[in-house]
């Protein structure tokens, strides 16, 4: 795949990100009040989404990462990571958002899912680094 891919990628990425963040410190808390949520189930949903939007973030730049990297020695491997970091974030950081934002149930082992495509990104990333011809 193409560097330009995961740069254009972890950038969209980065930017729906930001826009989550500001709507969970600007108006996500007064939309779930607004449902009938408080206390430990507010404060619960709040850190759910909060979560998502870290790691998303940390993917999000993980993936421009990518791009950069393949730009100097395009492999497999980064290829795999940048495909792991995508479907990390859309089944971890989505599957934190959708039952907060949406209000639908998902099954509960989504998101480990992604937290497993998360590290089998990072593997990938470390042997493309092993395999990377340094000059």
């Amino acid at each position: 795949m193409s560097p330009r891919i995961w740069i254009i990628l972890g950038a969209v990425s980065a930017a729906i990100g930001v826009g989550l963040g500001a709507y969970h410190a600007h108006g996500l808390e007064k939309a779930l009040v607004a449902r009938g949520l408080t206390g430990d189930d507010l404060q619960k949903q709040l850190h759910n989404v909060d979560v998502g939007l870290r790691y998303q973030m940390y993917h999000a730049l993980a993936l421009v990462l990518v791009g950069l990297l393949a730009l100097r020695s395009p492999t497999v491997c980064l290829n795999i990571a940048g495909v792991c970091f995508v479907a990390g974030t859309l089944l971890f950081s989505g599957c934190l958002y959708i039952p907060v934002l949406a209000e639908i149930k998902l099954p509960w082992f989504l998101v480990p899912s992604g937290g497993a495509a998360f590290i089998a990104g990072w593997v990938a990333m470390a042997i493309a680094g092993l395999k990377m011809k340094l000059q």
